[in-house]
């Protein structure tokens, strides 16, 4: 009986691992009719922030576990190109890197706390992408909407700078932000299953 646990410990382990190195799910799923693009005009009024690290998959699932987020939504942003889709910023060189657009309720939580949320769901150390998704459609960036937010996330990098991160995080002004097919949002709880090149570690007090 303890060789059985053993052995289902030493499974549950490897199955991530393998994972990786097959580099995650099967991400270009032909769109159908049914994937319209989600609409941004239901979130009006609320206070909102953009955040780009790695797949957007597990950044949107890590922020609609936030209290007070009202939507995580995937989507693309930062690029050249008009409503771009998955495969156009896979496959050709648009500038657009994958992100998250998270609408909040600014009396339950801020900006700096999404802000530092954002610091420890993803590694902002990699400069290349995120986990085993390589490219520049996955690299790490905070887009800010006003000098505000662009302080406070100079501030959360000087931060974890001075503990001895080296930080790969580029700040830079938002764009239109495109929203991502619909089979691309909510994907975890679609799937009922959990991110898998992201994780939660807490890196601020």
């Amino acid at each position: 009986m303890k060789i059985s646990y053993i052995i289902l410990a030493m499974i549950l382990v490897l199955i991530p691992a393998v994972i990786l190195l097959l580099g995650g799910p099967d991400r270009s799923q032909e769109p159908g009719p049914e994937d319209a693009v989600p609409e941004l005009i239901a979130y009006e009024g609320y206070a909102s922030a953009v955040f780009a690290g790695g797949c957007f998959w597990g950044v949107e699932y890590f922020f609609e576990q936030q209290e007070g987020v009202i939507a995580a939504i995937s989507g693309y942003t930062g690029g050249r190109t008009e409503n771009p889709g998955y495969q156009d910023v896979s496959y050709q060189d648009t500038g657009h890197v994958e992100a998250v657009i998270v609408y909040y309720d600014a009396e339950v939580t801020d900006y700096r706390e999404l802000a530092e949320l954002f610091f420890e769901i993803h590694d902002p150390e990699q400069q290349d992408g995120q986990g085993p998704d390589i490219g520049d459609q996955y690299l790490s960036v905070i887009f800010y909407a006003d000098e505000q937010e662009r302080l406070i996330a100079q501030e959360l990098i000087e931060i974890l700078t001075g503990e001895g991160y080296d930080i790969a995080t580029s700040v830079t002004p938002r764009a239109v932000f495109w929203p991502a097919e619909a089979y691309h949002q909510d994907y975890y709880a679609q799937k009922g299953s959990l991110p898998y090149c992201h994780v939660y570690t807490p890196r601020f007090p």
